[in-house]
């Protein structure tokens, strides 16, 4: 199976990419470069993750094999070499290929192709598409223009921090300037700038994660933070609608001044298509009475404030339909959470929802997943099963609290991941070793990862799922995706002293650090930075325990979600009372389209049964003998239905009233015999082809 691994992983790893990008961006309506530059930054960085335990397994093998060819050294020769220090291998264990083994030579390639393939894409192609995507232009060139422009101050910083280094070590005389050690230096400023940032988002995640968990398992609490969410969210639709509402006020005015026979009409054309459907119809193409744009001497807008007006509309569309999904979202959430807290006293053990789903959910899922077993999941099971994990995933959080503040210390060995990985290392069980280090990566991603899918930067940067985030927002998580993986990776063969620069080893490295070469070209950063900064993580993931992040931003007018906080009742007490406006509204929906399927139901087939029977008895021959015998009949039949029709009347405008309007009235003489005025004071219409035109 040699190489299978790799590909199988290759494979898994991209479907992985595609799903999460599929969830939060929408490939219909987003430009394809935005939609494959984001899955190549979101694909390579978790192919690093998935792939460096197969990298470590690779290379303890390697060792193996060098150990033993050197523990029998020939007669007469010294044990002179690389590995000639490196532990002997026991007897007992001898060395064999791991399952998951990948040939020499493959994993070095791999490694220097993805990792310079996102480097390149997180500073260079990514920024710049970034700066197309946000840009109002009407051109090609035009949007080239401006993303160069904005991104020549962001390229000329790391420029700048680049040349600080490269100044370092030019004067430093110890060292000499190779094409080698200029790598280094730039390897090194990338994963220092990843560092900062990654120690930021680890502390905030190690304490976060498990804490949602275990607050899931209250249902007063959820319930109460869904109310929050709701009067923050609503507050934030209502923004996002007047700023629509401002915005499509501005191209209305541009529309009017700007007839089809003028040069920048083509712009508001394209201006008018990145419109709502409504207002487009409103709008309409400005085809007035033909004049030259020249005869008044008119002030038309600049091309430069079309384009701050269409850049205006992008955003303003964007936000609006995603606050309208969120609602949406967040009313089912609520709504199943007061159904939760229904269901938790019910004596017969069947979960009963107040609105039905609108979608038909799979036969399957509904066979298995019946009202019982979602009741003893949703009201026993579910909150302490979300109680175990947090308390598993807190003893993760603690591990790696304690990892990150004693990697460095190799004698004695004091990091958790490095005692686990040496003790399965002596007795070279390959597959502990993968999972060990598979779960040990997994759970610093997730930690580092879901705090980039949590964080949202006022409105410029939020990811949203139900493919409502936008373009801007999709390839900066690609920039920092890119830029958070490589440290995360050197932290994490750190923390397993897999690293011959942190456990001061005369060993063999893996390929992964291999290809960021010697750190020993910047001292105070390999034996400094690298070393003593993780231990931060301690701080923040106090800081983060106490709230104190979400304390300021609250002091700051940012409400946020504290439980000792009378802003927060006031907004708790706010969204709970939206949540009841919106559950009548929608209850009220229902019963009148219960109603109208009712009616149409019972009165509609029967009426339809009659008509067809009618026309079935009907005699080719006797059809003028019909057309006589009609006219003589209408009062008859008209006399005799008439009560039974008025019945009818009566039960449905109980369903839908009538509104006093000239339709209402009818000029059939045969109505005004058996007289108009019903009781109530409502003028009906005996018009048998309007009865159900309202159900």
């Amino acid at each position: 199976m040699s190489g299978a691994a790799l590909g199988l992983e290759i494979v898994f790893v991209f479907f992985l990419a595609l799903f999460l990008l599929h969830r939060y961006g929408d490939f219909k309506k987003q430009h394809r470069l935005v939609i494959v530059g984001t899955l190549l930054a979101w694909y390579l960085c978790f192919l690093i993750v998935f792939i460096l335990p197969l990298d470590v397994s690779t290379t303890i093998y390697n060792r193996c094999k060098h150990a033993a060819a050197n523990s029998s050294p020939p007669e007469g020769s010294n044990m002179t070499g690389l590995y000639a220090t490196a532990t002997p291998v026991p007897s007992q264990h001898p060395c064999f290929k791991p399952w998951s083994y990948i040939p020499d030579g493959i994993m070095p390639i791999f490694w220097r192709v993805v990792y310079w393939t996102s480097q390149f894409l997180t500073w260079i192609l990514l920024p710049f598409m970034q700066s197309y995507a946000r840009s109002g232009g009407f051109s090609i060139t035009g949007k080239i223009k401006t993303a160069l422009i904005e991104n020549a101050i962001y390229y000329g910083t790391y420029l700048l921090i680049f040349g600080a280094f490269l100044i370092y070590v030019a004067v430093n005389p110890h060292l000499h300037l190779e094409w080698n050690q200029l790598q280094t230096i730039g390897i090194a400023a990338a994963n220092t700038w990843g560092l900062f940032l990654l120690v930021l988002l680890l502390g905030y995640g190690l304490v976060e994660i498990p804490r949602s968990y275990w607050n899931g398992a209250k249902r007063g609490y959820l319930l109460m933070k869904t109310y929050f969410k709701a009067a923050k969210l609503m507050t934030e639709k209502a923004d996002a609608e007047e700023t629509l509402e401002d915005v499509m006020e501005e191209v209305r005015k541009v529309n009017e001044s700007i007839k089809y026979n003028h040069p920048l009409r083509k712009c508001v054309d394209t201006i008018l298509k990145k419109c709502p459907i409504e207002y487009q119809e409103k709008m309409g193409r400005n085809m007035d009475d033909y004049e030259d744009f020249d005869e008044k001497h008119n002030t038309y807008p600049s091309e430069k404030s079309l384009v701050k007006l269409h850049k205006q509309v992008i955003y303003s569309v964007q936000r609006h339909r995603r606050t309208q999904v969120q609602w949406q979202i967040l009313l089912e959430q609520a709504f199943y959470l007061e159904d939760v807290a229904k269901n938790e006293t019910s004596a017969t053990c069947q979960f009963v929802h107040t609105f039905q789903s609108p979608e038909p959910e799979n036969r399957f899922i509904q066979y298995f997943y019946n009202p019982t077993v979602e009741w003893y999941w949703e009201c026993l099971l579910r909150p302490w099963f979300y109680r175990v994990l947090a308390v598993v995933l807190s003893i993760f959080s603690v591990i790696v609290v304690w990892s990150e503040c004693t990697f460095f210390s190799t004698r004695p060995v004091l990091s958790l991941f490095a005692v686990f990985i040496q003790l399965a290392e002596k007795t070279y069980n390959y597959i502990y070793i993968e999972i060990a280090c598979f779960l040990s990566i997994f759970f610093l991603s997730i930690c580092v990862y879901s705090t980039v899918f949590r964080i949202r930067v006022f409105n410029y940067y939020y990811l949203a799922s139900h493919h409502q985030t936008d373009a801007y927002s999709l390839l900066f998580s690609g920039m920092l995706f890119c830029r958070l993986t490589p440290p995360l990776c050197l932290n994490f063969l750190g923390l397993t002293h897999m690293d011959s620069s942190i456990s001061h080893q005369n060993t063999q490295p893996t390929a992964y650090t291999s290809i960021m070469g010697s750190m020993k070209v910047l001292s105070f950063i390999a034996d400094g930075f690298y070393i003593y900064y993780p231990m931060l993580v301690v701080i923040l993931c106090i800081a983060t325990y106490f709230s104190l992040g979400t304390r300021c931003l609250n002091l700051l007018g940012f409400q946020q979600f504290m439980g000792d906080n009378d802003m927060t009742s006031d907004l708790v007490d706010e969204g709970k009372e939206l949540i009841r406006r919106e559950k009548r509204k929608r209850q009220r929906q229902e019963e009148g389209e219960n109603r109208r399927r009712e009616w149409k139901e019972r009165y509609g087939h029967s009426r339809e049964d009659s008509t067809r029977n009618r026309n079935v008895h009907i005699d080719p021959k006797e059809s003028n003998f019909s057309e006589m015998s009609t006219n003589r009949s209408t009062s008859k039949y008209t006399r005799a239905n008439n009560r039974t029709e008025r019945d009818r009347i009566e039960l449905l405008q109980d369903a839908e009233p009538l509104d006093f309007n000239a339709e209402t009235f009818t000029d059939d003489p045969l109505e005004s015999e058996s007289g108009r005025y019903q009781p109530g004071g409502r003028y009906l219409s005996m018009s048998r082809s309007r009865i159900f035109d309202d159900v």
